[in-house]
């Protein structure tokens, strides 16, 4: 789906629970509050080199980005 997209120079929305997917695949993220649902936070991911899904996971920025949205998450742990 990355390659597709990436090649095509198409816009997609997708709609994940997976942090990691997410960071690892998405130039923007919405965070979405509980409901009715609205817009907490908003990201633009910048990744040093944006290669693909698995090479985007071992980018340094990565990790910070995964923490701080987690952070913006409504999970009770």
């Amino acid at each position: 789906m990355y390659e597709i997209i990436k090649n095509e120079n198409q816009t997609a929305i997708m709609v994940t629970h997976d942090l990691a997917e997410a960071i690892s695949m998405a130039d923007k993220i919405y965070v979405l509050s509980k409901r009715p649902c609205r817009i907490k936070k908003y990201y633009d991911i910048h990744l040093e080199n944006k290669q693909d899904p698995i090479t985007n996971r071992k980018d340094k920025k990565f990790m910070e980005y995964y923490d701080q949205i987690w952070k913006d998450l409504d999970i009770n742990v």
